[in-house]
């Protein structure tokens, strides 16, 4: 698989999806959903209702490819709560899921303006 940090977009397919489709059946939803373009230096994640396989799906110069992880123990964390169909992912967050950080719960600093320095 290519380094993460090498594609410009990581969408998340929020729905679940049947976990049988492959790559045909998979960019077909990427189509269908408007999701981005296949053609392009973008990565398309999938699950399905049990949340145990993660799917991602990208084409390179030459075709295809198709990444599957399985956890044998555990499950995917999944944005529930939002509305988007699509969920666009930074490259440090697509890792931190596949450690099984929950990257809808993470919380950083807010920004602090000020206008003088005392």
């Amino acid at each position: 698989m290519r380094s993460i940090h090498d594609f410009q977009g990581v969408y998340l397919h929020r729905e679940p999806v049947d976990m049988r489709k492959s790559i045909n059946g998979l960019s077909a939803i990427v189509e269908l959903e408007a999701m981005g373009e296949l053609q392009g230096r973008n990565l398309f994640i999938f699950t399905g209702r049990r949340r145990d396989v993660l799917k991602m799906l990208y084409f390179d110069r030459t075709g295809f490819a198709l990444w599957t992880k399985r956890l044998e123990k555990d499950r995917f964390p999944w944005p529930r709560k939002l509305l988007d169909e699509v969920v666009t992912l930074s490259a440090p967050q697509l890792e931190w899921l596949l450690d099984g950080v929950d990257v809808w719960q993470v919380r950083s600093f807010e920004n602090f303006q000020f206008e003088r320095a005392i």
